[in-house]
């Protein structure tokens, strides 16, 4: 199946530039791009687009609001939304998590990393921008009171330490002697059982419970 993209950044270069990126790709396309965010609303809510790249700062709505009116609770058909900017900040990295993103990427990410993270959001994963994921987990996750680490099976909290600390199914079930089929059983359950819509929040919820420490 070829996913279908909608690219939403107030800088024409840039739009350009990622439809090319994207197009390239045997499996990706791009359905519309866009330089504001109140048309990103409209031309998602009509094209369903598979993934959104959101820009953060666009006119009339932010890429933060329109991430939350596309991907937030409580959306009853959330579309994935990767959020791509150039502001490096852990207000909008948390905010954009926050609002429903399913990845927050630097600009200067390059295209391999780019096209990685669309594919990601497609199949229901998530990625970040490398230089800031440790960063946001560790030092920017609300601290959670009274979490109940007992709601996961030991198992399923060695697969979370895992997700954590960045590493991929296949790695996790290397790590672990598990099956790649096991390891996605324990992530459905637990993402069924802490209320997590991805693995992102899985793994801010690692970080907020203590399950894993710098």
């Amino acid at each position: 199946m070829t996913v279908r993209v909608l690219i939403a950044d107030d800088q024409e270069m840039v739009r350009v530039g990622f439809r090319m990126i994207i197009d390239n790709q045997p499996d990706l396309e791009v359905v519309a791009d866009v330089p504001d965010g109140v048309t990103a609303l409209t031309q998602a809510r009509e094209l369903r687009p598979d993934v959104c790249l959101v820009d953060i700062r666009m006119p009339g709505i932010d890429g933060l609001e329109v991430t939350r009116q596309l991907a937030g609770r409580g959306v009853a058909d959330p579309i994935k939304v990767v959020v791509v900017t150039t502001f490096d900040l852990d207000e909008y990295v948390y905010a954009a998590l926050e609002n429903g993103a399913c990845g927050f990427l630097l600009k200067d990410a390059g295209p391999a990393l780019l096209v990685e993270a669309v594919r990601a959001a497609a199949a229901g994963n998530a990625l970040i921008s490398p230089q800031i994921t440790l960063r946001m987990l560790q030092h920017f996750t609300r601290p959670s009171e009274g979490a109940d680490l007992d709601l996961l099976t030991q198992r399923e909290q060695d697969v979370v330490r895992e997700v954590a600390r960045g590493l991929t199914n296949t790695e996790i079930a290397g790590a672990l002697f598990l099956s790649l089929s096991t390891v996605k059983t324990h992530l459905a359950s637990v993402q069924n059982k802490i209320g997590a819509r991805n693995r992102v929040e899985i793994a801010a919820w690692a970080w907020r419970t203590g399950l894993v420490t710098a």
